[in-house]
């Protein structure tokens, strides 16, 4: 931390780890002060810690007992007015900084410590799975709080895909969270300002604004499975191709179309069979394949398209 005598800045450092559970996307959840579900969460001491992604690991596996794999640094969040669920008291005026980091993992390990968990990302966003109905009540809200200003309008239409005239870009994931916090259709949105929410509303709140860092994580993770191979660090190292397709819906939110998405599959020479067959998909069994991993020669290895139903 660093600081002057009245004013000062504290560095945190949050981690958004991901994997894929009981075909869900799954986040590792801890509990904060207010009851609400946190990110793994902690201070970066620069007297004590050589790199923030050392501290991170240390921190999270003291927090929740999971020891990270592969990180990757996802974005700095330091809006005024921020606060972390377990900020340290001082004097002066503090501005809280956090450092978010993206880790994947093809294993939802249980037994964690300090009632941490894993937790259904969709729970935090129902709206982003839309292999279920829309929600006619979002819908209304938002054509409500619009009023009839044509910019709201075309926002939220766009953003939501309210109208047949727009499409639904399931990488807008951080832009359909901030629109629904400026419309108070958050429960964060109604207690930052001091007040109840006079309605119920959808999705499970966060502790601060980690709901926030979540959004950007997911946003990103579902930009990266189209051009990196990123689903294959949430599945584990055997699985049959309806488990993979199983697992990219589960990011993406979407129903995807099983042909078209084998074929993108075949295409990328991302995997290939075993020989081995599995027989846990309660009907015949099905062929067990594995990542091959990147091109010896060129290094490549692409991502996978995801051919919706609808």
């Amino acid at each position: 931390m660093t600081q002057d005598a009245q004013d000062g800045v504290r560095i945190g450092l949050s981690a958004v780890v991901m994997t894929l559970k009981a075909h869900q996307a799954v986040v590792l959840t801890t509990p904060s002060d207010d009851g609400a579900r946190a990110l793994p969460f902690g201070p970066f001491d620069p007297a004590r810690d050589r790199t923030f992604e050392r501290a991170l690991r240390d921190f999270v596996t003291a927090q929740t007992g999971f020891r990270l794999g592969f990180v990757e640094q996802l974005y700095t969040f330091g809006d005024a007015g921020r606060a972390s669920p377990r900020a340290t008291p001082g004097p002066g005026r503090h501005r809280e900084v956090s450092v978010g980091y993206l880790a994947l993992t093809p294993d939802a390990v249980e037994g964690q410590v300090h009632d941490a968990r894993w937790d259904a990302v969709f729970d935090y966003f129902p709206w982003e799975d839309r292999r279920r109905p829309a929600d006619p009540v979002l819908g209304q809200r938002l054509t409500d709080w619009a009023n009839g200003d044509e910019a709201r309008l075309t926002r939220a239409g766009s953003l939501f895909a309210l109208t047949p005239g727009h499409r639904w870009n399931e990488e807008r994931v951080l832009e359909r969270y901030e629109l629904l916090y400026e419309a108070r259709l958050v429960s964060e949105s109604w207690r930052d300002a001091g007040q109840p929410a006079p309605f119920a509303i959808p999705g499970r709140p966060m502790a601060s604004d980690h709901r926030r860092i979540l959004a950007t994580a997911l946003g990103r993770l579902r930009i990266k499975l189209k051009y990196r191979p990123v689903l294959f660090d949430l599945t584990p190292g055997l699985f049959t191709l309806s488990q993979l397709q199983a697992g990219a819906e589960a990011v993406s939110g979407l129903g995807l179309h099983k042909q078209n998405f084998r074929r993108g599959v075949e295409r990328t020479g991302l995997v290939e069979p075993t020989g081995q067959m599995s027989s846990t998909t309660g009907g015949r069994p099905a062929e067990l394949f594995r990542f091959k991993g990147v091109d010896d020669q060129t290094g490549a290895a692409p991502g996978l398209s995801l051919p919706a139903q609808r």
